[in-house]
């Protein structure tokens, strides 16, 4: 399957569906909040099916307010990330998306893109196509999964054309080192 992920959208439905238009192949739409509403105005323009969730602009104050979505590759944890303090790590929303059976985890709230390899877990942020931080352009991502494998690309908005953001989010810590450790033992207080 192919998916469009985009995150913190914040009401700008043009430029969300702007993007759409330049893809070709997509089988669904995974909107990370920030406003949901915007998910669910793409569905009904283009009639690619949205699996959407709630941010904290949405008035998501929950635990709850995640998805897991089943895919040929295994489930796949979908979140805003502000219940699971990602804003300061994505290792609590990790440890969720573990202990659900999920074999990636996609967040936004930070409106920061990355994307990891965590050796069995993926992590996905696209970032945010139209409030990003950090200078950088406003970003989204592409998802595509087959029964062993999980590939996605993170790439940039620039109205007059898309790059390729390989390499770019060099800058961001690394969170695989040490990962089981700060997940699964927070006794060392670390």
């Amino acid at each position: 399957m192919r998916f469009l992920v985009v995150s913190d959208t914040h009401g700008d439905i043009e430029t969300a569906m702007r993007v759409v238009e330049t893809l070709d192949g997509i089988d669904r739409i995974l909107h990370l909040g920030d406003y949901v509403r915007d998910g669910w105005l793409m569905e009904s323009r283009t009639a690619i099916p949205v699996t959407a969730v709630k941010g904290n602009m949405d008035g998501s104050f929950s635990n709850e307010d995640y998805q897991i979505l089943n895919t040929e590759f295994g489930k796949i944890y979908l979140t805003h990330g502000h219940m699971e303090a990602a804003k300061y790590g994505p290792e609590s929303l990790l440890y969720k998306a573990s202990s659900l059976g999920c074999k990636a985890a996609m967040y936004g709230h930070t409106h920061i893109p990355l994307y990891r390899d965590l050796g069995g877990m993926y992590l996905l942020n696209p970032g945010s196509l139209t409030h990003p931080r950090g200078n950088r352009p406003g970003s989204y991502a592409v998802v595509t999964t087959s029964p062993d494998s999980f590939q996605a690309t993170i790439l940039y908005w620039d109205p007059d054309e898309r790059t390729n953001s390989e390499g770019a989010d060099k800058d961001k810590k690394n969170f695989s080192s040490g990962f089981l450790r700060r997940v699964f033992n927070d006794s060392d207080g670390q």
